[in-house]
């Protein structure tokens, strides 16, 4: 799928793209677990979208890595659509660029929540995000 066929509240969404750039990674607390998100710039053939990368997915990826998102789903945040991986995707990295840097921050050392608790937070927080956006509960 090309990035220009991506339309909000899509699921299932399966795309090839570059990672062009990747903000500074965020935490945040839920239910006393932390979380962090950054938001990657990813670029194909057709254009450009937004990518949110959750925890772990943060140190996966650096600027130039061709990355493949399966899986994933679109949200409208801020005016702009962006894909994630969520509860159920994943995000793997089939072209790394040697040279370059990994994302802007180094992994915390702190104790991780279980896997399933952490993704529950994550489409969670996600909601929650978003519904301070839109202002919608």
């Amino acid at each position: 799928m090309d990035i220009t066929d991506l339309r909000a509240e899509q699921s299932g969404v399966e795309v090839e793209a570059e990672i062009t750039e990747i903000s500074e990674a965020r935490e945040f607390s839920r239910f006393g677990r932390p979380i962090r998100v950054a938001t990657a710039t990813i670029r194909d053939k057709s254009g450009e979208a937004k990518l949110s990368l959750w925890n772990q997915d943060i140190e996966k990826v650096k600027v130039g890595d061709r990355i493949k998102l399966s899986n994933g789903f679109v949200r409208e945040f801020q005016n702009e659509l962006q894909v994630t991986a969520g509860k159920f995707g994943k995000i793997e990295v089939l072209e790394v660029v040697e040279g370059a840097e990994k994302s802007t921050e180094e992994p915390k050392k702190r104790g991780r929540p279980k896997k399933e608790k952490e993704e529950s937070i994550e489409e969670e927080a996600e909601e929650e995000m978003s519904e301070e956006v839109t202002g919608e509960e």
